[in-house]
């Protein structure tokens, strides 16, 4: 009997291991010009390939912004150097070639399609440039051809379409404003100012948002005390969150009052910001302390905060099943970048992954047995 049981444990075990839930994220390293894919299997972190990226081996290029496709048969990225123009490239997950390009604005960065639309939207960051305002660019990823330049705010940076697919969210970092694009007419619909002492003046210019133009750009470019860098929808409440990069703070945004309506104190630096699919937890690199805060939504309170493996968070997917986020970590000088995997349930740090120099963009690929 005592056999038999050794047996049927045993075999559980083989079971177990044979059927490890495996989850992959794509990372792009920014002072490598290289995309790794990352492969975590409950227990340990590791790049299973390295994919060479750019056309000019001896300038640095600079892959900034990367997400996967809705039906994970491609993925994109932006690379934010060029003369003068970034560009974006569309690549095979079957194969990790290149299968398409185009030339978008000053610096792409960040962008994600919408499942309703089929479009990509892509902030250009214009981070060399002048303080004046700058564009997302819309783009059809079939034939990978700009369709559109909407006209945003000063360095828009963190760009995410809401859940139903019709409204894209961007956040201008040093002009301090939020912007919604109705996805579907490619026009700006709404601008909010995000700092304090604007919000006043936001509500006495509150025809302007609806003709796409901003408050600020008619009182002349101010910079934000503010400073946004991310924005997130959450995947069932009317609302979304903002990273506060200057004022150490994550903003939630009622968008039926199109209102600041929290203002959550946080550590130093919030970056990025992503919400679990199950909607219950936040999680938020703190990019000045190398660290990342997991918030509970219901509670509004901070229940986690983990130290990363290297000193400078960035970015973070969340996988479907709300049980881990990874996220990506620059590291300082020559030190390699990571990939750090949290377990959202226990609040710790489960695994590590070294990538290529300054990881920063990150998207979550697939999960399988």
């Amino acid at each position: 009997m005592k056999r038999a049981i050794y047996i049927l444990v045993i075999a559980m075990m083989v079971t177990g291991t044979l059927h490890a839930q495996n989850y992959f994220v794509y990372v792009a390293a920014e002072s490598e010009d290289e995309v790794s894919v990352v492969q975590f299997n409950g227990t340990e972190a590791k790049s299973i390939l390295d994919i060479p990226v750019g056309v000019w081996p001896a300038e640095i290029e600079g892959p900034h912004g990367i997400t996967i496709g809705p039906n994970g048969k491609y993925w994109y990225l932006t690379l934010a150097h060029g003369n003068p123009f970034g560009t974006l490239y569309k690549y095979s997950t079957e194969t990790n070639e290149p299968v398409g390009k185009t030339t978008l604005g000053l610096f792409p960065a960040t962008m994600q399609i919408s499942k309703t639309t089929g479009l990509l939207y892509c902030v250009n960051f214009n981070l060399h440039g002048d303080m004046v305002p700058s564009t997302v660019s819309v783009v059809d990823p079939e034939t990978m051809t700009e369709l559109k330049r909407i006209t945003t705010g000063a360095m828009p940076h963190g760009s995410r379409i809401s859940p139903d697919g019709t409204k894209h969210y961007s956040v201008a970092m040093m002009s301090g404003e939020l912007f919604e694009i109705d996805a579907l007419r490619l026009n700006v619909s709404r601008v909010l100012m995000l700092d304090e002492k604007a919000e006043e003046a936001h509500a006495n210019h509150a025809g302007h948002g609806a003709h796409g133009s901003s408050p600020m750009q008619h009182e002349g470019m101010k910079h934000s005390l503010v400073k946004p860098t991310w924005v997130i929808p959450h995947p069932q409440w009317n609302k979304l969150y903002v990273a506060g990069n200057g004022s150490n703070q994550v903003l939630e945004v009622d968008l039926d009052k199109w209102e600041v309506t929290n203002r959550f104190p946080t550590g130093k630096g919030p970056y990025n910001v992503e919400v679990s699919p199950d909607g219950e937890k936040m999680v938020v690199t703190y990019k000045s302390e190398g660290a990342t805060g997991i918030w509970d939504l219901q509670s509004g309170k901070e229940i986690g905060r983990i130290t990363n493996s290297r000193k400078v968070s960035h970015g973070i997917a969340i996988t479907p099943d709300s049980k881990y986020a990874f996220v990506s970590v620059e590291g300082i000088g020559g030190e390699p970048g990571a990939v750090d995997v949290i377990d959202l349930q226990k609040l710790n740090l489960v695994a590590s992954a070294d990538v290529g120099k300054q990881a920063g963009g990150i998207g979550f690929w697939k999960m399988d047995q």
